[in-house]
């Protein structure tokens, strides 16, 4: 019998168009855009369908919409098949959809909390001002030193550990370019800037993350029938307690992408299904562990695949 774990990409996932197939070929997946326009009170599901591709990458849409299409993704999934993982997980963003399949949260509390979480990094990002870069094939050393050497002119972290080959870095204008330019000179394969409209995961998410304490105060967690192995510390966690404490800190602390894949894989998992928009993490996966397979369900023609795929044996 496979071990398998469900995976849920995180924001830069988008596009527009993305979950339309679903919504027209499954009632289940309808039934979630239906419900997430009247949570989030407004189209949602427009803003998926027909973009324009500017307003859905904006922070305050992207976010929601990616979670309710991978949830779409999900469910149309479990419609047409009973396969149950051993652990959950997603990337940044793509953890509440995680939370989600464990049942950690309902669908409307989940749609709630993404959308808190993204108005108030979307607001952090117009008091400090912030960027982005990913890091293709530098040693981790180099990179840390290089963030060490132009931390004397502005913040600047490590946002996302992505995969062997790729670190995002975040922060201060001034010192995310300062650290590029080092890297650089270190021998980095390529470094790319990356259009986002803050420095995500970073000391700049401060404020975002004080809100979010109180706020997830608020809300009904329930312990984790599936355990959900979290960015902050790539660990297996099941107590709502727990997911209280770190749903807040996740969004000013590095994703730990690549260690939460190694510790699934470590756990025993032997096959990976990700659900919504895109490949992104499968092509991580690739890099992360290649002898295992990662299967994408995105809509009816990837989900009609994976399931041939799985009942004649990975």
């Amino acid at each position: 019998m496979k071990k398998f774990a469900f995976i849920f990409p995180g924001q830069g996932s988008q596009t527009t168009g993305m979950g339309l197939d679903l919504y027209n070929n499954f009632e289940c997946a309808k039934t979630i855009y239906d419900t997430a326009d009247k949570v989030l009170n407004k189209k949602i599901s427009e803003i998926c369908f027909n973009g324009p591709d500017e307003t859905l990458k904006q922070t305050i849409n992207a976010q929601s919409a990616i979670v309710t299409t991978s949830i779409a993704a999900l469910e149309a999934f479990r419609s047409k098949c009973d396969i149950q993982p051993s652990f959950v997980l997603g990337h940044s963003l793509g953890e509440y959809c995680a939370m989600y399949a464990a049942e950690v949260m309902d669908l409307e509390t989940t749609l709630k909390a993404i959308q808190k979480r993204s108005e108030l990094m979307d607001n952090a990002t117009k008091t400090t001002k912030g960027t982005m870069a990913a890091i293709l094939g530098a040693k981790t050393e180099d990179i840390n030193k290089s963030i060490e050497e132009a931390s004397n002119i502005g913040l600047v972290q490590i946002a996302n550990y992505n995969d062997p080959t790729q670190i995002v870095i975040t922060g201060e204008i001034e010192a995310v370019n300062k650290a590029c330019e080092l890297i650089k000179e270190k021998g980095a394969r390529k470094v790319v800037p990356l259009a986002v409209s803050g420095g995500f995961h970073s000391k700049l998410m401060d404020s975002a993350k004080e809100g979010f304490i109180s706020f997830v105060e608020t809300l009904c967690l329930n312990d984790a029938k599936i355990p959900v192995i979290t960015n902050v510390d790539a660990s297996l966690t099941t107590k709502n307690n727990d997911f209280k404490i770190k749903m807040p800190s996740q969004i000013n602390s590095s994703v730990m992408w690549n260690q939460s894949i190694e510790k699934a894989v470590q756990e025993g998992v032997d096959c990976f299904i990700e659900f919504g928009n895109g490949k992104i993490l499968s092509g991580l996966n690739r890099k992360i562990c290649p002898e295992i397979k990662t299967f994408n369900v995105s809509n009816s023609e990837t989900l009609k695949t994976v399931i041939e795929d799985l009942t004649v044996g990975v």
